[in-house]
């Protein structure tokens, strides 16, 4: 393929899905990422498009939300990764609710195994996912259907949720900074996931690479409300992820790294299946105290997290560190 045509073919796809990841482009166009890197980077000198950490967007600063067939498609092994790993965040018998998202959609399926537990969703793709698990119970908010990722959203969905309480929310979005938190690009979406996250004692984020150091135009949960952040192994050359990570690291979020190479054995997930080895978590304890969810965990059974508190925060610091220079 000429230079000329995969450029076109790289726009095309940047403008149909809003976002998409340096990976995803190298193998729709069959060539490797640093040539497609370099054909960003002519591209955005262009002004057709913006560059991005691991990735490209739509110029103009924030990116538009991409529909559910787009995104079902785009950065699949990552979202894998990412959702067997945060299952093994969830024990049996746990009340927990999961927002809308692909993301969210592949743990759901993972849950499925889980006995006793309790979801509650404004998802339907979450809700099918969960359908014929006989030892789970879904319970659906109400709303009004948005059909563009079969979430419901509007003061139905809102309202359903007062008064709920649960052990921890499974939330994924369109972008993920220190500086905002996890954001969206669509206000409905984001007024139900902030209902969601009121009604959690902690807060975990799924959020690709791709994701990270992008900002889009809702905020949906501010940092220091974060609790974990579970995502994937950012590409060697991608500095911008890594020092995104270690700035939320630095504000007290705890990184599950999916994808890592550093273990030789699987940790056990629900059910007793074995996570691989190149989906090891890769932990950052919390550094000092975090400010709490008004009402935290009141009456709710104790859980686990990934682990007990690995190393402190300067070897952690280290290990980002040691992203980036890689």
């Amino acid at each position: 393929m000429f230079a000329a045509e995969r450029r076109q073919l790289i726009l095309e796809m940047v403008r149909a899905n809003g976002a998409v990841s340096l990976r995803e482009l190298a193998r729709v166009v069959q060539t490797s990422e640093v040539t497609v890197r370099r054909d960003v980077r002519a591209l955005e000198a262009e002004g057709l498009l913006d560059r991005r950490h691991g990735g490209a967007v739509l110029p103009g600063g924030f990116t538009r939300e991409s529909g559910f067939p787009q995104k079902s498609h785009l950065a699949t092994a990552e979202k894998t990764a990412i959702a067997d790993l945060a299952a093994n965040l969830v024990e049996e018998g746990e009340a927990i609710v999961v927002g809308a998202g692909t993301t969210t959609q592949e743990l759901a399926r993972r849950l499925a195994r889980v006995p006793g537990l309790t979801v509650v969703t404004n998802s339907l793709l979450v809700a099918q996912a969960l359908a014929h698990a006989n030892r789970v119970e879904v319970v659906m908010t109400g709303g009004t259907l948005r059909g563009s990722n079969y979430a419901l959203v509007g003061s139905g969905a809102e309202q359903s949720l007062h008064g709920l309480r649960v052990s921890r929310a499974f939330l994924s979005g369109s972008g993920l900074t220190a500086e905002r938190g996890l954001s969206t690009s669509n206000m409905l979406s984001a007024s139900v996931d902030r209902a969601l996250v009121q009604a959690a004692a902690e807060v975990v984020v799924l959020a690709d690479h791709t994701k990270l150091g992008t900002d889009t135009m809702f905020q949906t949960v501010p940092t220091d409300l974060i609790t974990r952040l579970v995502t994937d192994e950012p590409p060697a050359h991608d500095d911008r992820a890594a020092t995104e990570l270690q700035a939320l690291a630095d504000q007290g979020v705890q990184i599950a790294v999916a994808g890592g190479q550093g273990g030789s054995a699987g940790s056990a997930g629900p059910g007793g299946d074995a996570v691989p080895a190149r989906q090891q978590r890769r932990d950052v304890p919390l550094p000092g105290p975090r400010r709490q969810v008004p009402g935290g965990g009141g009456g709710l059974r104790s859980t686990s997290m990934l682990g007990e508190q690995g190393p402190g925060p300067g070897a952690e610091r280290a290990r980002v560190a040691d992203l980036r220079r890689r």
